[in-house]
């Protein structure tokens, strides 16, 4: 808390300087000029997205701000077949997008924040203030964009000081002491230097009851930072710095035990995360190509802390502390796009990352009792043990550099009605895990009969070794698009491009390797093969689409279609092994397949109405998976939903005659499910609808929302998982009814 006292006084500086610099803005109050538009979008991708081969949904700022997508998470409600559960805590970025997608570790669809790749999965939930627009390519990025694009890519642009200036700021309030307060200052410090300073904070006291102590489990403190300096003359070139800080403490991980029907532990439960991104893009417009760079630097600083056993029974706790470094550098080359001919794009990029992870598990009395002195003695009565102290620590200490390199390749051709595009990538990427793992307890060994000591023994473990990986991969992609009507915005497309998911290492499955260490020198057990165990391979898959992008009515009706076939191979599982353990671990499950389709439609009657509809049907299952035990062939993958919908409809009017008086109704429904929870397909979430609504009164200068969500209380599940045999899960959140004040100065 003295930590976050410390930072509102910070968000209260910042908001003085806003101030400050907004009285010192070189334009009237109010005004917002335009230089034009920078086209920094166009790095890699085409200016016009809906000529692209690629399924896409471009959500816009009046968009979000309606149905307040402030993040990744916030946004994929309103993209078909992406699915990012809310549960745990904002380290559980898990994504899923057409039946692909892992709840640990390397995540299925990458993420960039003003053309910065985000690193770190961990990074992935973090609210944004002043955000211009979303973009979701949903298919293999990897061409382009490399490593964990297997299912898709985000983009996320904020708002351009070169483009708009002016003070903004916000207050929101909702349920369950809910709070964001947040101001940005963009000007023109000259003609071609502009400048922008935003901070935020918010917090939340929380929905869910931890019923062990009476307090509410799932608190949250957040707050941010941004800064961003453009600059762009006359010659060609244009040079942007994008520094953000983000610091977060939360406690999270309401988790209720199925047996009871209760969200009941008796120990400490919290995640904190501090993170720094700043990325640097120069860009230089020459005659025939553009040169590009863009640099970044990235720095983590995170704890989770858990009981473990998420009961009120001193079982055991787990604490994953890490810091980590990360810089990532791209040049890319690429022609001045013409309409007709060849354009082609030339890149490559690197990566260093490197972090020191501390996790220790510590176990307590009740878990020693149950997990290890009942195991010995039921298999040895006549000579019973029992521990010398009440708690131990299993210590597991990691240090991981990882590195990679890539050249990368895209042509295009365009002729007539016809473009073909071909692209490929030579990715490689190696990883090293140091890994020390330590404990130092001890017990004893009485005679039953007599109830004389037999023996005392001292178990001291200290191990240590290096596991390296090495990861090369090819990935191709090749499309045919056809426009039928010339001059008409339609594209019809066919593509085929193979995607990749980073392998790696499994950090939490080394207290589990030191447990079994452990049985086994009291004869009991068998030891874990540390490098089957540890490490798992990439992921790796074909995709076959046929879509296209579609408009009408003079740009009133805008709608995208689109078929997809994914072989996936290697398939990255999380599972929690057998019997009384304390980790999770990813394996790779055979292979898999998905087919699906979607379907994105917005219609503008009139410039005050608009009707949007998202939908996506996904029907993923195994095709090859023994899991040693029962062979799940033929199931439904876990944890990716079988349909995602959001559907929108909107209606302003205006307050006499007045297009900057604005009254604007909205209601919305969002419906995800079925939802399968285990391989083997014996439980699921059905399908479920949450039904929200909003009423916007808009003026020129400020905007007054009243809005809710889940307005029908709908019960639904967001997560289970069996862990030391005990079946957990997590609700989703209830009803819930909001504010926001939004000012435009």
């Amino acid at each position: 808390m003295t930590t976050f006292a410390t930072m509102k006084r910070i968000m209260l500086f910042l908001i003085g300087v806003v101030s400050l610099v907004a009285a010192g803005a070189p334009h009237e109050l109010g005004d917002t000029l335009s230089l034009g538009e920078v086209t920094v979008t166009a790095i890699k991708q085409s200016t016009d997205l809906r000529t692209q081969a690629t399924a896409l949904t471009v959500i816009d700022r009046q968009e979000a701000e309606r149905n307040q997508a402030v993040s990744m998470k916030t946004a994929a409600d309103l993209v078909p077949n992406l699915f990012i559960p809310d549960y745990g805590s904002r380290m559980t970025s898990t994504v899923y997008v057409r039946g692909i997608g892992t709840r640990i570790d390397q995540p299925a669809v990458g993420l960039t924040i003003d053309n910065v790749p985000v690193m770190t999965k961990e990074n992935y939930d973090i609210d944004i203030m002043d955000v211009a627009r979303f973009e979701a390519l949903r298919g293999p990025q990897n061409t382009l964009y490399g490593r964990n694009t297997l299912g898709g890519l985000m983009n996320i642009y904020t708002l351009s000081p070169l483009n708009y200036q002016g003070t903004r700021a916000i207050v929101e309030g909702a349920s369950h002491g809910t709070w964001r307060v947040g101001a940005s200052q963009y000007s023109l410090l000259n003609e071609n230097l502009g400048l922008s300073l935003s901070a935020q904070y918010n917090s939340t006291k929380g929905e869910f009851t931890n019923q062990h102590n009476g307090k509410r489990c799932d608190w949250e403190l957040q707050f941010g930072a941004r800064m961003k300096l453009e600059w762009r003359n006359a010659d060609g070139w244009y040079i942007s710095n994008v520094a953000s800080l983000s610091a977060g403490r939360q406690g999270g991980y309401p988790y209720e035990w199925v047996e009871t029907g209760r969200i009941a532990y008796n120990d400490t439960c919290f995640y904190r995360r501090t993170s720094v991104l700043d990325g640097l893009t120069v860009l230089k417009s020459l005659d025939r190509f553009t040169l590009s760079s863009i640099t970044s630097y990235q720095y983590l600083d995170d704890n989770m802390t858990l009981d473990q056993d998420f009961t009120e029974h001193d079982y055991f706790t787990l604490t994953q502390g890490r810091r980590e470094h990360a810089i990532t550098q791209d040049f890319i080359a690429r022609s001045n796009e013409k309409a007709e001919g060849y354009n082609w794009l030339l890149g490559a990029s690197g990566f260093f990352r490197r972090y020191k992870m501390y996790a220790p598990v510590i176990f307590y009395d009740y878990g020693i009792e149950q997990f290890i002195e009942n195991h010995v003695n039921s298999a040895i009565p006549e000579y019973p043990i029992a521990w010398d102290t009440r708690s131990f620590i299993l210590g597991s200490h990691f240090t991981s550099p990882c590195w990679g390199g890539a050249l990368y390749h895209e042509s295009t051709y365009r002729w007539g009605q016809w473009t073909l595009q071909a692209g490929l990538r030579l990715d490689y990427e190696h990883a090293r895990l140091n890994y020390r793992s330590v404990t130092h307890t001890g017990y004893t060994t009485y005679v039953l009969a007599t109830g004389e000591v037999y023996s005392h023994d001292a178990i001291d473990i200290d191990e240590h070794g290096t596991l390296d990986k090495d990861f090369f991969d090819v990935l191709p992609n090749v499309s045919l698009s056809w426009n039928p009507w010339v001059g008409k915005n339609h594209t019809v497309y066919v593509a085929v491009s193979r995607g990749s998911k980073a392998g790696g290492f499994n950090t939490q499955m080394f207290s589990d390797v030191l447990q079994q260490r452990l049985m086994k020198m009291m004869g009991i057990g068998a030891l874990y093969d540390v490098d089957k165990m540890v490490g798992y391979k990439p992921e790796k898959a074909w995709n076959y689409e046929l879509g296209g992008h579609f408009e009408c009515w003079q740009g009133r009706v805008q709608s995208d279609l689109g078929a997809f076939f994914m072989d996936c191979r290697d398939r990255q599982l999380t599972v929690f092994p057998p019997g009384t353990t304390t980790g999770r671990m990813m394996t790779n499950a055979g292979k898999t397949h998905s087919w699906g389709a979607e379907l994105a439609m917005s219609v503008s009657p009139t410039e005050l109405t608009r009707f949007n509809v998202s939908y996506g049907f996904t029907h993923a299952v195994f095709k090859d998976y023994n899991d040693g035990k029962v062979d799940h062939s033929g199931n439904r993958v876990p944890y990716a939903p079988m349909h995602t919908l959001f559907a929108e409809a909107k209606h302003s009017v205006r307050i006499g005659g007045d297009w900057n008086k604005l009254l604007t109704f909205a209601a919305n429904v969002r419906a995800t499910g079925d939802i399968y929870w285990d391989e083997a397909n014996m439980l699921k979430q059905p399908l479920y609808a949450l039904v929200g609504a909003s009423i916007t009164w808009k003026q020129e200068r400020y905007s007054l929302q009243l809005w809710g969500k889940n307005l029908t209380d709908t019960q639904y599940k967001t997560f289970y998982f069996v862990s030391i045999q005990h079946p957990f899960l997590q609700r989703g959140h209830g009803r819930s009814i909001g504010a926001t004040l939004r000012l435009e100065l």
